[in-house]
């Protein structure tokens, strides 16, 4: 069984579908809730023990909060960083604002909340839960939030390298399609194309958000205390081959 009892865990993006879900499940398994999310996010029905609003580019910010989360408390056991956005599709959608924008908020700024709560960790120990996507393996559209999520697994193996002698764990985890609010707008504009979709994946389903969290938690567990430095598809097995192309040649 996994156990975080009387231990906390900091979790961004608390409060979209895969934030929720992380919330709802480390909380089943004991741990005190530190969430962060931006100015306006909905708290509402989100049972955790601390909030902070800021937004996760605003150094000064994210300074002030981290700082807050450890000052005289006791360090959380683990920074589970799920807060991502994306809305370039395509090539040909990604302006110089958005590629800095996307670049910004999906690596750079999640680097440097790492970097902020290594310094405490390195003396107590604990762990990184990166949740990257599907599309840092393979192209499946977002390719600058793809080229962020990309540099979030080579930045988690680097901590799983360096700060491994210091009893720090770091995993990334990346999961494919998720029916979360993020697929509103398309599904709006197709209310069709999760049905085309989905039939591409071995499960014949996209992922559900609990899925993810339950995943992050193992890998944030003391079950997990021999893996660190790995990447880990949930992605309803589309990564593990292609079926249309296996579905031809099937039929011969």
């Amino acid at each position: 069984m996994i156990n975080f009892s009387g231990q906390r865990v900091v979790i961004t993006g608390a409060t979209g579908g895969v934030g929720r879900a992380l919330v709802e499940t480390f909380k089943a398994c004991g741990a005190e809730i530190v969430a962060y999310d931006v100015q306006d996010a909905d708290f509402s029905n989100l049972e955790v023990q601390e909030i902070h609003r800021f937004d996760l580019t605003d150094t000064d910010a994210m300074r002030k909060a981290t700082a807050a989360t450890c000052q005289d408390k006791q360090p959380p056991v683990a920074i589970i960083n799920n807060a991502g956005w994306t809305r370039a599709e395509t090539i040909k959608d990604v302006t110089p604002q958005a590629l800095d924008y996307e670049l910004d908020l999906n690596f750079r700024a999640v680097a440097a909340l790492s970097q902020e709560f290594l310094p405490i960790m390195r003396q107590h120990g604990g762990n990184f839960v990166f949740i990257s996507s599907l599309n840092a393996l393979a192209h499946f559209g977002n390719p600058a939030y793809a080229a962020a999520k990309a540099g979030l697994l080579a930045w988690s193996r680097a901590i799983a390298t360096e700060e491994g002698r210091n009893k720090i764990r770091s995993n990334a985890i990346v999961p494919g399609s998720i029916r979360t609010s993020a697929w509103t707008d398309r599904l709006v504009a197709d209310p069709a194309l999760a049905d085309r979709l989905e039939v591409l994946y071995p499960l014949g389903r996209f992922v559900f958000p609990k899925e993810v969290a339950q995943t992050a938690a193992f890998l944030a567990s003391s079950l997990a205390s021999g893996i660190t430095g790995v990447t880990l598809p949930v992605d309803a097995g589309i990564s593990a081959g292609n079926l249309p192309f296996f579905d031809e040649i099937s039929k011969l």
